[in-house]
């Protein structure tokens, strides 16, 4: 059963797109049980709230994740074919998914407003930058669109009045036909899933359910997703080039004052004192 602070992402769940949505089923432990896996203890943990905290961000600055494998969260989405594609091409999930060949398909395409259309990026192979003009070309390509869908809808309607079975008549369908899932992933590979969909790079269709369901994680997890933003998520890393090259225009004064202002202090300080003395 849903704890009470999480059950309007079940009641209410979140519009994606327009005629997708993320529904969050069920979760199974939270910060709590992350920490308890990580001590191996089945108590109520340690006595000072901070420092369960603390073990949370010192797990994930560390990248110590089984303890996050502890946690379960179970959506229902309903999302676009092509979109949906790039999502299960994460395989840590486990997925129940709407049946073409029980059920007629799902009579609702995603479509795109003539100022949406978005074009193909110059310096990115499979990414997009900048839009087309709204008129005439965007608003031709909506019009297309739509009549392309509306035809395809109607081929696979009048093959079911013939009587074709449904797992051959759905061939003709197009990617923007929607899809409806259960969708049950742990913590620890949900947060990796967040870190490549909510990336700036990521198409902006699946940037949309991956922000949703960003929304669920900082109301179930937020000492989890805190840590999260901070060590991940809006984290950078250098390689020893960079590194060694970043050592050279540093000094002691400019670097006393970043730590001045960092906000830095305990373990996390100590350990980032160690970086910038080993090369």
């Amino acid at each position: 059963m849903l704890p009470d602070h999480l059950l309007l992402f079940r009641d209410q769940p979140q519009e994606i797109l327009i005629g997708g949505s993320v529904q969050l089923i069920d979760v199974m432990g939270d910060d709590q049980a992350i920490v308890n896996a990580a001590r191996v203890s089945y108590g109520t943990g340690t006595k000072r709230v901070s420092e369960d905290r603390h073990l949370i961000r010192y797990l994930m600055r560390h990248q110590h994740t089984t303890p996050f494998e502890m946690c379960e969260l179970v959506l229902r989405v309903r999302v676009p074919m092509d979109t949906w594609r790039q999502w299960v091409r994460h395989r840590t999930a486990s997925i129940n998914e709407y049946s073409t060949r029980y059920s007629e398909a799902i009579d609702a395409r995603l479509t795109t407003d003539p100022t949406a259309w978005r074009l193909q990026a110059k310096d990115n192979k499979q990414g997009s930058d900048g839009f087309v003009s709204e008129y005439p070309e965007g608003q031709l390509l909506s019009e297309e669109e739509a009549r392309f869908q509306d035809q395809a809808v109607h081929l696979y309607q009048e093959r079911l009045k013939f009587g074709v079975a449904r797992e051959q008549a759905r061939k003709d369908l197009p990617l923007s036909t929607f899809t409806e899932a259960y969708w049950k992933c742990d913590l620890k590979n949900l947060l990796g899933f967040l870190k490549l969909r909510m990336d700036e790079h990521a198409q902006y269709e699946i940037r949309q359910y991956a922000n949703a369901i960003a929304e669920i994680l900082k109301v179930w997890v937020p000492w989890t997703w805190e840590a999260f933003e901070d060590y991940t998520q809006r984290a950078v890393t250098f390689s020893r080039l960079e590194l060694e090259a970043l050592f050279q225009v540093l000094d002691a004064s400019s670097t006393q004052k970043a730590l001045e202002v960092s906000g830095l202090k305990g373990r996390e300080l100590a350990e980032f004192r160690k970086k910038l003395t080993t090369q």
